[in-house]
């Protein structure tokens, strides 16, 4: 057992990056788990953390080792589990990373956490790639194409992208009828946050025809402040139909140039391969399949 402690106690402060918040978390003090990790590297004959005066990081041995770790301590919560009766009624802390689409994300978080309110729910909205594994992540949620053999993947389902504008934008300013023509118009602009370059539109042009440089009017990092400018009549924003889908059967938003966009958009769950997953990661992989709404 004071090696799954020493386990503990290595996975908590590969999380936090730091030796105070690990003891805090795990109730000890920060020199017990500097003692236990130094414990650790003795008997394993390599360093798992490079120790500055400012900062914690993995070793490569100790991106390993964590790996392993994670995989150890899933097993023990999940046979524990099992013995105790309470695969029913899983708890536990769950670690997830979703993009920034608070509006699709919510309603399921939120009728996860009714659904089982012994599990505790530790949130990063973010759009950049995360590393699930290095970084601590039980599942995340990402859109594109997924190649990381280190992780299983659920397909959580598709919706298409639509390029919309509100009537009052478009009573004032025309309707195109031609991407060529949106070089006159306001357009609110995605980019993605880890590269900082603007997401294309995806015209179907013909072979000779040129993409359009479209104004850069408004560029955000999220979508769905995109959504809401074209909602107040500031232009044009290409934007996935679960986020306009009420805007569109209302009116308050239009479809424009539907004809030469055709873009399909994949979203996926992502959790560290592992021969057995934990009760709580099993329950929120299920739930979240059957109720993201798409």
């Amino acid at each position: 057992m004071d090696s799954l402690s020493g386990i503990s106690m290595f996975v908590q402060v590969a999380e936090t990056r730091s030796f105070t918040e690990a003891g805090r978390l795990l109730g000890v003090s920060s020199s017990a788990v500097g003692k236990s990790i130094a414990r650790i590297e003795d008997r394993l004959g390599v360093r798992l953390f490079h120790r500055s005066t400012r900062s914690i990081t993995l070793t490569a041995e100790g991106t390993l080792f964590l790996e392993r770790c994670r995989r150890i301590l899933g097993e023990l919560e999940a046979a524990e589990a099992e013995l105790s009766g309470a695969v029913g009624s899983p708890r536990g802390r769950l670690r997830i990373s979703t993009p920034q689409l608070s509006g699709l994300i919510m309603p399921a978080l939120d009728g996860f956490m009714t659904q089982y309110p012994d599990i505790e729910i530790d949130v990063d909205f973010s759009d950049r790639m995360v590393d699930i594994i290095e970084e601590g992540f039980d599942a995340v949620i990402r859109t594109g194409e997924q190649l990381d053999s280190r992780l299983v993947s659920r397909r959580l389902g598709s919706c298409g992208q639509v390029l919309v504008a509100s009537p009052g934008y478009l009573k004032q300013h025309g309707v195109p009828t031609h991407p060529s023509e949106l070089v006159r118009h306001a357009c609110l602009l995605h980019k993605f946050p880890v590269t900082g370059k603007l997401e294309r539109w995806p015209f179907r042009l013909a072979a000779a025809e040129a993409e359009p440089e479209l104004p850069q009017t408004f560029v955000s990092n999220t979508i769905e402040v995109l959504g809401y400018l074209a909602l107040q009549d500031k232009g044009f924003a290409l934007l996935p139909t679960f986020l306009v889908r009420d805007a569109l059967a209302s009116g308050a938003l239009q479809i424009v140039l539907g004809d030469f966009i055709d873009q399909t958009v994949t979203f996926w769950i992502l959790w560290p391969a592992s021969r057995y997953a934990s009760p709580k990661l099993r329950v929120f992989i299920d739930y979240v399949s059957e109720n993201l709404r798409i």
